[in-house]
């Protein structure tokens, strides 16, 4: 255009600013491309400004949209309810939501009437911060205004009421109340109904809803399975662990190091050593190499299951991976060596992790220490030098006492020498 020396209109910057939002340009290069064509004599108009005030607020810059959405005003460009929807979003992911009532309110003040959109901004982040009530009343203000629910409406009902405790059947009514409404739910819809199963710990319903879910053709998501596997973990249902995270991996699902380290602790825990080591070298082929996490879990899991034995040759794995113990690896094989009365190792694993400067927090400490001085036996005195620490911010040993002052300490033998030494000292003092 600018070769064969064709002038750009308004509707030719709302374009570029359009495909400058969808290729996730910066505000910066927007508001110059904006500049530019000004620059050419290119009128503001509302779909520009609509444009230029979203890449803005994606970016968080809401005071920069403010002045805007202002200058704009002032050259008689009224906002219209997506600008509203785009600032509402930028202060609501803020979790500043009463500037975000606040713009609500401005909106249907100037006669603008909320969108399915508007309101799922404000469900959406009622359902956040756990406020189901907010979110039914939104849901009836929809209803009074005919404005129809959509799936995320509902979604974020089913969420407000399943992220808490003992109201998986609201969150249960409320699923069924969309499917009255006539609205099919989603995988996400599923999501939210299993992830109010797995928080009260209901794992036979979770898993029945991940089988319903894939009966309608829908698709798991790694928020499913993540869901899904933590409650089967916490059940101990090793079986369906291990049946879910295969079919998770046959969907070429990418797993997460929350993943790994859940199926890791369940086989674990249960004293399925062959098959957690098969899903740390499952793992690493995706790229998730072990951790010291990883290694902890293992170390717990060997300790109480009474293979303490096997700790040094672990702790040497992580040697050979350059992974350095953290408080809680020594602390795991402090705690194994003591339930099987091994206090010479425990003592020793103890000093170790004192000169390592990886002291646990001072609670944890202090509890440690405890364990320690009430299983030891008597005979372990020398070894119970080692329980010396501070427990005061990061704890670490007592120093030692320097040596007295050579003048004090030769003070008798020159007390004897000199017969004015101890009338010069009085006077001294």
């Amino acid at each position: 255009m600018e070769n064969n020396n064709v002038q750009p209109d308004h509707r030719t910057s709302s374009i570029m600013l359009n495909i400058m939002k969808k290729t996730k340009a910066s505000a910066k290069d927007a508001w110059e491309f904006f500049q530019r064509m000004n620059r050419k004599g290119v009128n503001w108009s509302l779909d520009v400004c609509a444009a230029l005030i979203n890449i803005f607020c994606s970016e968080g810059l809401k005071r920069e949209t403010l002045i805007i959405q202002s200058e704009m005003e002032k050259r008689g460009i009224a906002s219209n309810t997506s600008i509203y929807d785009s600032l509402m979003k930028a202060y609501c992911k803020s979790n500043q939501i009463e500037e975000a009532e606040g713009l609500f309110v401005e909106m249907k003040q100037k006669g603008l009437q909320p969108t399915i959109a508007t309101y799922n901004i404000l469900m959406d982040t009622y359902s956040r911060r756990l406020q189901p009530e907010v979110v039914e009343s939104l849901l009836l203000e929809m209803q009074d205004l005919t404005i129809r629910p959509s799936v995320e409406s509902y979604n974020c009902l089913i969420s407000a009421y399943g992220r808490q405790k003992k109201m998986n059947e609201k969150a249960e009514d409320a699923f069924l109340r969309m499917k009255t409404d006539g609205i099919k739910p989603l995988s996400s819809s599923y999501t939210a109904l299993l992830c109010a199963y797995a928080v009260n710990g209901l794992h036979e319903k979770a898993h029945t809803i991940y089988v319903d879910m894939k009966r309608e053709g829908l698709k798991p998501t790694l928020e499913t399975y993540t869901a899904l596997l933590d409650t089967l973990r916490r059940a101990g249902d090793t079986e369906k662990v291990m049946e879910t995270w295969k079919t998770m991996m046959d969907e070429k699902i990418g797993g997460t190091r929350v993943i790994f380290h859940m199926v890791l602790d369940c086989l674990a825990q249960h004293g399925l050593y062959l098959q957690a080591t098969d899903v740390i070298y499952e793992f690493g082929k995706i790229g998730l190499k072990p951790t010291v996490m990883t290694y902890n879990i293992l170390m717990n899991a060997y300790g109480r299951g009474g293979q303490h034995y096997k700790l040094p040759q672990l702790l040497k794995e992580m040697a050979a991976l350059e992974l350095k113990p953290d408080s809680i690896t020594y602390c795991t094989m402090i705690y194994a060596y003591a339930r099987v009365r091994d206090f010479s190792r425990a003592f020793y694993y103890h000093k170790q992790m004192v000169r390592s400067g990886q002291i646990p927090d001072p609670r944890s400490y202090k509890k440690l220490l405890s364990t320690l001085d009430a299983k030891a036996a008597r005979k372990n005195i020398k070894d119970k030098s080692a329980l010396q620490g501070i427990i005061k911010g990061k704890s670490v040993l007592k120093p030692r006492k320097e040596k007295k002052d050579e003048f004090w300490k030769n003070r008798r033998k020159r007390s004897m020498l000199d017969p004015t030494y101890g009338h010069q000292r009085k006077r001294f003092l």
